[in-house]
């Protein structure tokens, strides 16, 4: 029988790197991986240009609401697998001259977001209200280029209720150098931070000490990603989404192997096996699961928090998400 060809589009990561080199692969599928950074794999895999590929969970959560209230057919379907979960207390940035010394100080403060919808974003925001009872409504919002201006929404946001407005001119990261707003809140790492600027530092003054405490607490990690396969391609192959599956699991599961491994490093950091045992202590060897079982809490969060700021008029359960065959897949063998 010949194999399947299929197109993926995704970042690479350690996750992945054995499905990218070849070392894992999908049974009976020959995956020809194009490494792209997530933004550029989103609004490709959305026009139509791969076959499956990593795509914004929160885009996805929002995507499959709007189609379970209109009764709407989404051309993808999804797979329990996460490439990128990251937790978000890093990710927001003050102006210090604004006195904001926590987190109850951002409500009435105009707060910078490059999409108000993007998985980032929407962990956040849920985590300021769940945590510290700042509602989205509590601040005003403008969303925006982070280094250059005029980026485009992937999705067009109107909440009733809200304050947004989207700067075309001016980039998020210097209006906050400038402040202009007050705070922002942004995946990548604002380059006031690395360069040590005065004028910016981040809400949490530790924030590694104030991710793992949340953890501790809600023993939530949040899931930035999720991966799709063109719903013409699982209809035609049903056991496409299973065969990937399992390759995506194995992959992850060598990745999480290789950082048990104590000499020589297989990193090129130090004391690397000492933090990774850091993370196993707190959060077990399988700290990255996928499947839906092991991730539930996380997916009926972001399923909530899409609800509750107002992205969705109708909430997303856990069996909307994912492609049948693979929503209660059990242990696997290869």
């Amino acid at each position: 029988m010949s194999r399947l060809q299929l197109s993926y589009a995704g970042h690479l990561s350690d996750r992945v790197q054995d499905l990218y080199y070849g070392a894992v692969k999908p049974a009976a599928i020959d995956l020809q991986f194009l490494p792209l950074q997530p933004f550029q794999a989103f609004k490709r895999l959305l026009a139509g240009e791969f076959h499956c590929g990593e795509m914004s969970f929160s885009t996805w959560v929002i995507k499959m609401a709007q189609a379970k209230a209109t009764g709407e057919t989404l051309p993808f379907v999804a797979l329990p697998v996460f490439p990128s979960r990251t937790f978000r207390h890093n990710a927001i940035y003050v102006n210090r001259k604004a006195g904001i010394k926590g987190p109850q100080d951002l409500a009435g403060r105009l707060v910078g977001v490059p999409e108000f919808q993007m998985t980032a974003a929407v962990w956040a925001r849920g985590m300021l209200q769940h945590e510290y009872g700042v509602k989205p409504k509590d601040m005003r919002w403008v969303t925006g280029g982070l280094k250059d201006p005029g980026r485009t929404p992937m999705m067009d946001i109107a909440i009733p209720g809200l304050d947004i407005r989207h700067e075309s001119v001016k980039t998020l990261n210097d209006m906050l150098m400038s402040g202009e707003i007050d705070a922002l809140i942004a995946p990548q790492l604002h380059p006031g931070i690395r360069d040590g600027r005065p004028e910016v530092g981040y809400l949490f003054e530790d924030p590694a000490a104030a991710a793992r405490a949340y953890y501790a607490k809600t023993r939530l990690f949040p899931l930035m990603h999720v991966v799709v396969v063109r719903r013409d391609v699982h209809a035609r192959n049903p056991w496409v989404a299973i065969s990937l599956y399992q390759a995506f699991c194995q992959a992850k599961d060598n990745a999480l192997a290789r950082l048990e491994v104590e000499e020589p490093p297989p990193v090129s950091l130090p004391w690397i096996y000492d933090y990774s045992e850091s993370i196993r202590a707190l959060m077990g060897r399988d700290y990255w699961p996928y499947g839906v079982e092991k991730n539930r809490r996380e997916i009926e969060a972001l399923c909530q928090y899409t609800w509750e700021q107002g992205l969705v008029s109708v909430k997303a359960e856990v069996a909307d998400l994912f492609a049948p065959n693979v929503l209660n897949l059990a242990e696997y063998r290869l």
